[in-house]
């Protein structure tokens, strides 16, 4: 009779467990929600409290989750998210670039060169021109490297891990003999503001006007896929599983710009600003809201153009068809090496313009800047859920994992891990995820 009892708990015990894993489930399908999404950004939380509680119990005070130091990550984040959303198109495509963070170096060494040596001569110094065509250089510059890597790959069949592997130490060499190792600065004044910084940010009413048309974003996005699915005659998501998704999406932008606005400038640059404004400071302190970094908007436009060029075009729709099947994709038409070619370049594109963010930020150009870059944007790329065996990728994922590897830097940074130890845990975190990225595909098989 006991055993009997005990064999009814167990077998009520796993029909409730099964309920749960059910209602999980349902909730899952009718969300649309990606797992892989979910379980990155519960390790992204798990890291940030991890971080800021071992900061309180070791030091006494928790300086990881604090205004400053998330302003600060974003903009830390905005280099390595840049070029990551253009890694996520040479993984798909079963590629795989090691160069990016040489280039990174070359392009802003070639735009530093440009702004600082040649244009003040013809321009004169300060001109309003300066800066713009500094950074048209610089990406076309990575633009053209990127396409000559395409074209080894693509057109004479050399594997893009040789091509690659060569460009990351000839364009370093190339860095160094452009500037005689020289470390070029100050960049133009204008061109600096694209670093982020108190003169670099937008404020706290233009982050608020972002913020609201970023939710009417969101908002459209869900009615016009609704209304397409219903044209197409798609399953429709639930009505509840609309507004859930539409509510949290909307709730994540605004305290996203309630945490930038919350940080303020430095009290001695409000004091200078102050002083050249005329304005008289009020007994309390003037408060003046950073917002939105410049870099932190530039890596969001990117994303979303990105993103756009992924799902929406046909250029996006043939990359993912080369990810998935080579052969297939040829067999059908598709002029896989003119692809390939194209994704190269766009990916060197994009470091020339992470190039302007990199040295725009630290206002100078040096032969060390972007040195292992590369495999913060690869891994970023994987823990993002990029596949390294082609034909799965997102944009926004390869984004959220360059936050997960700035997060992982910045918080060892602050609770005093030497160099060393960052590249060992680094280098764990990328095998990591290359396992657990294995694991999901035989899973899913």
């Amino acid at each position: 009779m006991k055993d009997s009892t005990n064999s009814d708990n167990a077998g009520g015990g796993m029909k409730h467990l099964a309920a749960k894993e059910s209602a999980v489930t349902r909730f899952m399908r009718a969300t649309e929600i990606d797992a892989r999404l979910l379980g990155m950004i519960g390790a992204l939380v798990l890291i940030w409290i991890g971080f800021h509680v071992y900061g309180e119990v070791v030091n006494g005070f928790g300086a990881f989750l604090t205004p400053r130091n998330l302003w600060n990550l974003s903009v830390q984040t905005a280099s390595i998210g840049i070029m990551a959303t253009g890694m996520v198109f040479v993984i798909v495509t079963r590629h795989i670039d090691l160069s990016v963070g040489s280039m990174l170096g070359f392009c802003a060494m070639v735009m530093a060169i440009t702004q600082v040596w040649v244009l003040p001569q013809w321009l004169g110094l300060g001109h309003p021109m300066i800066w713009i065509i500094a950074v048209i250089v610089g990406i076309i510059t990575g633009a053209l490297i990127g396409s000559l890597h395409g074209w080894l790959i693509a057109y004479r069949g050399i594997p893009a891990f040789i091509v690659t592997l060569g460009g990351l130490l000839a364009w370093r060499g190339m860095a160094f003999l452009l500037a005689r190792g020289e470390t070029i600065s100050p960049v133009d004044a204008t061109f600096a503001l694209l670093g982020g910084g108190p003169f670099g940010a937008i404020g706290a009413f233009w982050s608020w006007v972002i913020g609201l048309a970023a939710c009417l974003g969101v908002i459209a996005i869900i009615l016009t896929g609704r209304s397409q699915r219903r044209r197409f005659r798609f399953p429709l998501r639930p009505v509840w599983a609309e507004w859930l998704l539409g509510g949290v999406g909307c709730g994540l932008i605004l305290g996203f710009v309630a945490l930038v606005n919350s940080y303020p400038w430095p009290r001695g640059i409000v004091q200078q600003f102050a002083k050249a404004e005329g304005i008289e400071i009020p007994e309390g302190g003037l408060f003046i809201s950073h917002g939105f970094a410049i870099p932190v908007l530039i890596m969001i436009v990117v994303g979303i153009l990105m993103t756009f060029l992924a799902n929406r075009t046909r250029f996006g729709r043939y990359v993912f068809a080369i990810g998935g099947n080579p052969e297939a994709a040829e067999l059908a038409g598709i002029n896989t090496r003119w692809v390939t070619l194209k994704i190269f370049a766009l990916l060197g594109a994009l470091c020339g313009l992470s190039a302007a963010v990199a040295s725009a930020r630290l206002n100078s150009a040096t032969n060390a800047l972007g040195t292992l870059d590369e495999l913060y944007v690869i891994a970023a790329a994987v823990i993002g859920g990029t596949s390294l065996s082609g034909g799965i990728g997102t944009i926004y994922g390869a984004i959220l994992g360059a936050l997960v590897m700035q997060s992982l830097q910045t918080g060892m940074v602050l609770i005093g891990f030497d160099a060393a130890v960052q590249q060992v845990v680094v280098g764990c975190v990328l095998v990591i995820a290359v396992w657990l990225d294995t694991v999901y595909r035989k899973r899913a098989q």
